[in-house]
């Protein structure tokens, strides 16, 4: 009985059938437990009459391909035609071991698994004699089709799988990575394993890889990914575009040379271009994409994307005129390029997605997380250095000119931040900001493992896009306040307590103990997290036997050595931090304030994730669920529930800060991140809530990019009358200096500027009169 059929696909192998033949036959397999179809597809060199050579074994066979080649089609032809359920691909050029065909068949032979997969990119799996530019796309393949394939080496050509599954590949798969089409058409319903192996370049014949090959890989995983992209898409957009380049940049020159302000020129210019963009895109570009007629909600999503390209093109514009002092006729030219980028992906993905064979809602949400992070990421980087410090920021920045182990009011680590980033970039916003962008960086990347961890990938991934978008944590990755650092090591010490006390990793601890004392070394709140795991270790029955051995008390000793600068700053200081901490929390003062507690948080969240966060918090319990689940949910409950429960006391006698319960949510938004890809078992309001998350995403991105651009640029029509009692320091600056100035001219005295407030007035003051940033742009710049 035929157990498994080989497909080997060909073209021009004629000198390696012998080989490959000759090694599949030494393997340990019964002769009539499998068989080899080689399916050719238009040979030149002999390779069918190789093949006909050993057809005298009744378990080879050969096809013959009359149509053009595509391996994509040469497996799925072999495949139809095979005897057994169960198929292997491998090449026909010996890249593929034949001696790895026992460890790939097994795992399917014994209904264990699905699909097996010849890796070579996990552990014992490797690439020998390729040359470097094939192994650097080899990875490069891989690594753009992670985001929506959880595999590590999605475009092996090596691998077994169940032959029905087949049924499920598009009619309009092509090209030559056919594991892609069937592990995305069936994702999440698949049992995949991946084997080590090791691939060897070929030594005979020439390699069928060309540039259309990753072109047609690319656009086919574009597809995949729910986005619409030919070649002929590709190009009537690139035409539209250079037609909207010349509009835009001629109507900016036009209205610049008449002595129009940048913003307003830019504003003008650009909607003038993307609405004749528009219609030609939507008429003739992707037309082949939707019926051809305007749709008012594909207008309401043209609009969205085109406001954030306007919000980033702003910040190119502004980071070229003012930064790098490019001339504003020039600079247009760049923010363009970026504004086609915004408009040519949002397009393709959302306002003309493919609707033929649309991915599922788990793809779409994958998609839509990694462009909203990566437009966001860029948001920051842009505007960084553009917006001027807020009162915080500038006051930190004072620390960080007086370094010591600690300070007053805060432990020590934003200033260190600071001044390490003033030191390398200079004493100008980036530079104060560099160390709040990494913290953003290891921020999200903790919380991805952690909510892998704790859930899935596609959990992981909205888990980043929410951290991202939330107003508490787009503030933190931008702020450069004591907050930053402390929402890394938040995540960080979340990330190493899962491992060490629900996956059991020893290795864990030490992490816990450098995140541990990191954290506090950024803040003292984040002790609050040292009595959520004092609780959970009591309440989990697992958990407790780690009081018995010595790895929880020497991750203590290392966050207590790691935090030692701070007790010894008190030390010499009469323990002043602490007592000045001790004091704001138990004031004699009595004020109930729960309810502005509960504000802070519905704007932290947003209310839209405040409603998720209490239905995380309160429907997530299951009566039937296993050991491993009840105490994932214990963890998430303790994790969060402990350090908001400290936070509603101290508020029933004490006024809360805005930003106390920040970092406490990462505990709970993996939680919320994978309600929101859930299908069944949701109540009517979690229905409800779910829906809404789009209009909040979008709302709160456009309130960031609305504010960034008018602290940067400004906005056409809205006067400079929102933020002046607390913002525009720099022209504050300036006017002061001038004044100072006339007065020891008419005086012939030095005049003493005195700030009447450390927080708002004297610290911003400072930082604009440094000497860097009080030059950098002409005043009439931010003039309307």
């Amino acid at each position: 009985m035929t157990q498994f059929s080989i497909v080997v696909p060909t073209l021009n192998e004629s000198k390696n059938i012998d080989i490959l033949l000759t090694r599949i036959f030494a393997l340990n397999f019964a002769p009539d437990s499998f068989e080899i179809i080689f399916v050719d597809d238009g040979s030149t060199d002999g390779t069918p009459d190789k093949v006909r050579a050993w057809e005298s074994r009744s378990n080879v066979h050969l096809i013959e391909r009359q149509e053009k080649p595509d391996l994509t089609a040469a497996i799925l032809a072999g495949a139809a035609k095979a005897q057994s359920n169960v198929i292997v691909v491998m090449d026909a050029d010996l890249s593929h071991p034949p001696e790895r065909l026992p460890a790939i068949i097994t795992p399917i032979l014994n209904n264990t698994h699905d699909v097996a997969i010849g890796s070579r990119y996990i552990v014992g799996g490797s690439t020998e004699n390729w040359p470097l530019y094939r192994q650097l796309l080899s990875r490069v393949g891989g690594w753009i089709a992670r985001p929506i394939c959880d595999v590590n080496d999605a475009t092996s050509g090596f691998f077994a799988f169940r032959r029905e599954l087949t049924a499920s590949i598009s009619d309009n798969a092509h090209g030559y990575k056919i594991l892609l089409e069937l592990l995305m058409a069936n994702q999440g319903k698949l049992r995949v394993i991946e084997v080590p192996i090791c691939f060897h370049d070929r030594t005979h014949g020439t390699s069928k890889l060309s540039f259309s090959h990753q072109q047609a890989y690319i656009q086919r995983l574009i597809t995949l990914a729910g986005g619409t992209a030919s070649l002929n898409t590709a190009g009537r957009f690139a035409a539209v575009g250079l037609l909207g380049v010349l509009i835009d940049a001629i109507i900016f020159q036009w209205m610049i040379n008449r002595g129009t302000g940048l913003a307003l020129a830019h504003f003008v210019s650009f909607f003038v271009a993307a609405t004749a963009n528009y219609t030609f895109n939507s008429k003739w570009a992707f037309r082949e994409h939707h019926t051809g007629y305007l749709q008012w909600h594909q207008f309401g999503r043209f609009l969205t994307v085109g406001t954030f390209a306007l919000i980033l093109r702003g910040g190119v514009l502004a980071l070229l005129v003012y930064i790098w002092h490019v001339p504003p006729l020039l600079a247009i030219f760049p923010a363009i390029i970026a504004t086609a980028a915004v408009n040519y992906l949002g397009s393709a993905f959302y306002v003309f997605p493919n609707k033929e064979n649309p991915p599922s809602l788990e793809i779409r949400w994958r998609t839509a997380a990694i462009g909203i992070v990566i437009f966001i990421i860029l948001l920051r980087l842009v505007y960084s250095g553009l917006a001027q410090l807020i009162p915080d920021e500038a006051y930190y920045w004072q620390y960080a000119q007086h370094m010591d182990l600690s300070f007053y009011d805060h432990p020590p680590m934003v200033a260190w931040l600071i001044w390490l980033g003033t030191s390398v970039l200079g004493h100008n916003e980036f530079g104060v900001r560099i160390g709040a962008l990494i913290c953003g960086f290891v921020t999200i990347g903790y919380l991805y493992a952690l909510a892998q961890n704790l859930y899935n990938k596609s959990t992981a991934m909205r888990t980043v896009l929410l951290s991202s978008i939330l107003p508490m944590g787009f503030a933190s990755g931008l702020l450069m306040t004591p907050d930053a650092p402390l929402f890394a090591t938040w995540a960080a010490t979340l990330y190493y307590m899962e491992r060490a006390l629900l996956a059991g990793q020893r290795t864990a601890w030490l992490g816990m103990g450098i995140a541990f004392g990191l954290g506090l070394l950024s803040k003292y709140s984040l002790g609050l997290l040292g009595i959520a795991a004092l609780v959970f270790v009591i309440l989990d029955p697992t958990a407790r036997r780690w009081m018995k051995h010595p790895h929880p008390y020497l991750a203590a000793l290392l966050a207590l050595l790691l935090f030692s600068p701070v007790i010894i700053w008190n030390y010499e200081n009469n323990w002043a931090s602490f007592a000045f901490q001790s004091n704001r929390v138990l004031a004699d003062s009595f004020k109930f304030s729960v309810h502005l507690l509960i504000a802070h948080m519905i704007i932290l969240l947003t209310p839209v994730g405040f409603l998720a966060a209490v239905l995380a918090f309160f429907a997530i319990r299951k009566p039937d669920a296993l050991q491993p689940e009840r105490r994932r949910l214990l963890f998430v409950q303790v994790f969060a529930g402990v350090p908001l429960f400290i936070c509603f006391v101290l508020s029933t006698f004490d006024a809360p800060r805005f930003h106390w319960t920040g970092p406490i949510w990462f505990g709970i938004l993996p939680t919320i991140a994978w309600m929101i890809g859930q299908t069944d078992h949701l109540s009517t309001f979690a229905k409800r809530i779910q829906k809404t998350w789009q209009v909040t995403i979008i709302t709160c991105i456009f309130a960031y990019g609305f504010v960034l651009h008018y602290v940067v640029l400004g906005i056409p029509g809205i006067p400079y009358h929102l933020f002046t009692e607390h913002y525009f320091w720099r022209e504050t600056a300036a006017e002061i200096t001038q004044i100072a100035e006339e007065v020891k001219n008419k005086t012939g005295k030095e005049p003493i500027i005195v700030g009447m407030s450390k927080w708002s007035v004297a610290s911003a003051l400072s930082f604009y009169t440094h000497g860097e940033c009080t030059a950098r742009y002409p005043l009439t710049q931010y003039v309307w």
